[in-house]
Formats: structure tokens, C-alpha cells, sequence
């Protein structure tokens, strides 16, 4: 398979980009692409893969007073998993804030709902979305 280049990124800035990165990799099994202006305390921009797909995050350190400043903790997420079981056995043995439980929906999918060290939510599953007309 030709791995493709991510054409939308979710990007999150975090009161501590180190530990949230470190988050990421462990208990999710995000792969660090890319780490720009780590001084040892800030992280100006991270690039993290999922390894499953073409999907992309970017982390930087919280800057309040900037133009692209948002708050940390406040983000949602659903990435597509084909192993929704595994990744649940995953984040569960590393004590992930499970918010919903691994589960089958009414729309077919299999899905569960985690929070991060900063407050974000993430919901992992095998639901793909619905195909265009």
C-alpha cells in the first residue's frame, strides 16, 4: 500500500506538548514524523502519523497571544481503527480515561471514547463514514 499525505490535520496545543507526544505514541500508537523547535520545555510543532491510514495530528505548546491560539483540552477526535478490540486492550492496560467503552453502535460500528491527559476526547473505531453519491 502507497502511504499518502495527510490532507487535513488536526492540530492541538498543549499545556505540556512533551507528555501529551509521549501520550500519543504510548498508549495510542501514534508515529512521531516530524519535531520542530523542541527547547527542552516548548514544542513549536509536531507532526504525529497514524500509522492505520493517512491521517495526521500536529501538537505545539500552548502560546496565548498568538494568532492561532486555542485552548488546550478542548478538541474532539474519531480515528478510524480496523482493530477496535486490540486498540481497547491498548489504551485500557495503559489506565487511558475511558469515557464509553468499547461498544457496537447503532450505525454498525464498534467504538469507545477516551480522554486525554489534557481533557481532548478521542473516539476510536472501524466506522469509515459514510461513501459520497
Amino acid at each position: 500500500m502507497t502511504q499518502q499525505t495527510p490532507t487535513v490535520w488536526l492540530t492541538l496545543q498543549a499545556h505540556d506538548a512533551h507528555k501529551l507526544i509521549d501520550y500519543y505514541v504510548d498508549t495510542f500508537g501514534f508515529v512521531v514524523t516530524a519535531r520542530h523547535g523542541d527547547d527542552g520545555e516548548i514544542v513549536r510543532h509536531a507532526e504525529l502519523r497514524w500509522p492505520e491510514g493517512v491521517g495526521g495530528i500536529m501538537v505545539g505548546s500552548h502560546k496565548p497571544g498568538t494568532d492561532w491560539c486555542r485552548e488546550p483540552g478542548t478538541a474532539g477526535a474519531y480515528v478510524v481503527t480496523a482493530h477496535p478490540d486490540g486498540l481497547y486492550d491498548r489504551v485500557v492496560s495503559r489506565n487511558a480515561d475511558v469515557v464509553r467503552p468499547l461498544a457496537d453502535t447503532d450505525y454498525g460500528a464498534r467504538e469507545f471514547v477516551v480522554r486525554d491527559p489534557e481533557g481532548n476526547l478521542w473516539s476510536f473505531g472501524d466506522y469509515t463514514g459514510e461513501q459520497p453519491d
